[in-house]
């Protein structure tokens, strides 16, 4: 799949998500049912993805994990904010960076409007 159709069959399932949780939860809680939606839809998704850091030529492990990388190809930052702040998005594009990867989402589940909370960011490699 490229990334559009996958960012398309993520953005289903996140609405999904959603639907039935509503805003007001803990972003682990949605970032489970989220990976667990996706599974649910035959879509290949892994959780808590460690990604090294590259400093000098050295990989550190300094900690970081992407919420959740779908088919090898975009990666999801979770929040359950009251509002996207500009850190939220310099966060994912820098995890889009460290992993050479396209295409990111960042999705706010703490709107009324799912589409309200979702954000692509794209890295122009």
């Amino acid at each position: 799949m490229r990334e559009n159709q996958i960012s398309g069959k993520i953005i289903g399932a996140a609405i999904e998500v959603h639907q039935q949780l509503g805003p007001g939860l803990l972003e682990t809680s949605y970032q489970h049912c989220l990976y667990h939606e996706l599974l649910k839809r035959g879509i290949r998704v892994r959780k808590e993805v460690p990604l090294p850091l590259v400093y000098k030529g050295e990989k550190l492990d300094a900690g970081y994990r992407l919420d959740l990388f779908v088919e090898d190809t975009v990666i999801i930052e979770v929040k359950a904010v009251d509002v996207l702040a500009p850190i939220h998005k310099a966060q994912i594009l820098t995890y889009l960076k460290l992993n050479a990867s396209k295409l990111g989402l960042l999705i706010n589940f703490n709107t009324i409007l799912l589409k309200d909370g979702i954000q692509r960011v794209v890295n122009n490699l």
